[in-house]
């Protein structure tokens, strides 16, 4: 049986990811290990009018790339290679799209995380 390589579909999810974490989580991240101070949040968050959609556009491409290439593979009777690391690729980058825009849309949420830093 024929093994077809996807790693488009896992690139595009993590650079969405991160697109996407870059206003909200990874400024959190980084203030919790004690690499940055609130500055670095306050100039982040300036820029998630930017960050946000292109990580939310990012993660619906990345899900385009995997249906299709799951679809050719199907047709021509292969497999994917590497399909279990996307689709946990995939979920990560997902969860982490979806805890970005819950932050962004519940900014209390975020206020009560940080205060409790």
């Amino acid at each position: 049986m024929m093994k077809v390589r996807s790693y488009s579909s896992r690139l595009t999810g993590s650079v969405a990811a991160l697109l996407a974490a870059s206003c909200c989580l990874l400024p959190i991240g980084l203030i919790s290990l004690g690499l940055a101070g609130a500055g670095v949040m306050m100039a982040m968050m300036q820029y998630e009018w930017l960050t946000l959609p292109l990580g939310v556009t990012g993660l619906a491409g990345a899900y385009g790339l995997y249906v299709r290439d799951r679809r050719q593979c199907d047709g021509a009777g292969c497999r994917l290679a590497g399909e279990r690391t996307t689709v946990l690729a995939l979920g990560v980058a997902t969860a982490v799209v979806v805890v970005a825009l819950l932050l962004r849309i519940f900014p209390s949420w975020t206020a009560a995380l940080i205060q409790g830093l």
